[in-house]
């Protein structure tokens, strides 16, 4: 039951909204919709070419471990 407070909040896609949002706001207004996108998908790179990609949020092993288990009960 531990992992449902885990799933319930996507803390890291919050995390990467806030930082596009943070960069976004520092140029104010944009001359265009595209010159805003392409900041966002630089940023989005970035975060994809880094080790905020890298990082583990939850360990899904224990998870799948009880589904497993549960799988197992139901066929048996």
């Amino acid at each position: 039951d531990c992992h449902w407070i885990k799933i319930r909040t996507n803390n890291p896609l919050e995390r990467i909204m806030r930082e596009i949002r943070r960069r976004t706001r520092v140029v104010g207004a944009f001359p265009d919709g595209q010159s805003c996108l392409n900041l966002a998908a630089a940023r989005l790179r970035h975060i994809a070419g880094t080790q905020w990609s890298t990082r583990k949020y939850m360990n899904m092993a224990p998870l799948h471990a009880a589904k497993n288990e549960a799988f197992g009960a139901v066929v048996a």
